[in-house]
């Protein structure tokens, strides 16, 4: 199963975060990573810019509308995430609390869905299949 860890933070937490060296905080998220790579559960992981960096794009009006950065409250926003894939969803819970993260600081934790999931007498459930297959072959040649 492929779980998604999500970093949020409160206010608390973001300051927190700005009040420790850059350098610290790299080499923590390094070491993280690390052990998740060397026990084969990491798949992927990243962190993202500020939100004042970023847009949200509303579709509840005739036409979507594109709103910049900052957007929503500190607590709505997340800074990062990992994809890791484990065995059960106690496995993924004791990797999240392993996570450097502080007071403030949480990790939303969810299961990303897979084909499986979803009918698969579904057409586009099959294409679906069929387009992942053509990706993989395209990677491993």
């Amino acid at each position: 199963m492929k779980y998604m860890l999500i970093m949020r933070a409160d206010d608390s937490g973001v300051e927190a975060y700005q009040n420790i060296p850059f350098e610290q905080v790299i080499e923590a998220m390094g070491k993280y990573n690390e052990s998740m790579l060397k026990a084969g559960v990491m798949i992927g992981g990243e962190g993202l810019t500020d939100a004042e960096e970023g847009f949200v794009v509303d579709f509840s009006g005739e036409a979507p509308l594109i709103t910049d950065g900052p957007y929503g409250e500190t607590k709505e926003l997340f800074n990062g995430f990992w994809i890791i894939e484990v065995s059960t969803r106690e496995e993924a819970a004791e990797w999240a609390k392993r996570a450097p993260l502080g007071p403030g600081a949480y990790l939303e934790v969810r299961r990303v869905t897979e084909l499986s999931d979803f009918p698969e007498d579904n057409e586009w459930i099959q294409k679906e299949a069929g387009w992942r297959e053509e990706n993989e072959r395209r990677a491993q040649s």
